[in-house]
């Protein structure tokens, strides 16, 4: 639902990237392979809309920010998606202006992608993705490679987000004490198929 934070759990293997993946359309437009069933996000089915019509309302971030950031300036990261996207450039500067101070990044729009902390470069992107304005934003493993201050940053981020913008969160983690602090949903994947989908507790 709108604004909800949802936790996806499972063992490696369980299909927890490839259902974020499948969420934004990567699956099966860029991956290939079998693909069974129907993915519907917003109402519209994943199968019948391209990548590009779907990364204008669902984010994805991955598990490694290098894999995500190709840009030498952190404002120039933000600006790239809008731009691909045909926004206007008051509206990109808005918009650039906005995530970054959403995931508390303002004094780094100079900065080098490249020169910051793990945790930086996360929330950098994350902030390109919110700069693309979704309504849902998913995480595959985003603090697995954080040290505790880094996910406890990450994870208060996103519970804001959810709370504030209403934006939906798409999480998928092993962090199982932050989960029951900061998620309203618990979904645990197993071989595949959804073996539990209730609260935290």
């Amino acid at each position: 639902g709108r604004g909800e934070f949802v936790a996806v759990l499972g063992r490696v293997g369980a299909g927890k990237s490839t259902l974020c993946m499948a969420l934004n359309g990567l699956v099966p437009h860029a991956t290939g392979g079998v693909f069974r069933g129907d993915v519907t996000v917003l109402g519209r089915n994943t199968k019948a809309h391209p990548i590009a019509d779907l990364a204008r309302s669902v984010g994805l971030v991955f598990q490694d920010p290098e894999m995500q950031l190709t840009q030498m300036r952190v404002e120039d990261e933000l600006a790239f998606g809008p731009e691909n996207l045909g926004v206007p450039t008051g509206e990109i500067e808005e918009r650039v202006t906005w995530a970054l101070e959403a995931v508390g990044l303002t004094g780094h729009r100079d900065r080098s992608p490249v020169l910051l902390s793990g945790g930086e470069k996360q929330r950098v992107a994350i902030a390109a993705m919110l700069a693309m304005r979704p309504h849902v934003l998913v995480l595959d493993e985003p603090t697995a490679n954080l040290d505790p201050a880094g996910k406890a940053a990450v994870f208060s981020l996103l519970a804001r987000l959810a709370r504030e913008r209403q934006i939906t969160i798409v999480l998928a983690t092993q962090e199982l004490e932050r989960v029951a602090r900061y998620t309203q949903r618990v979904v645990v994947l197993h071989e595949g198929v959804i073996a539990l989908d209730d609260t935290p507790a």
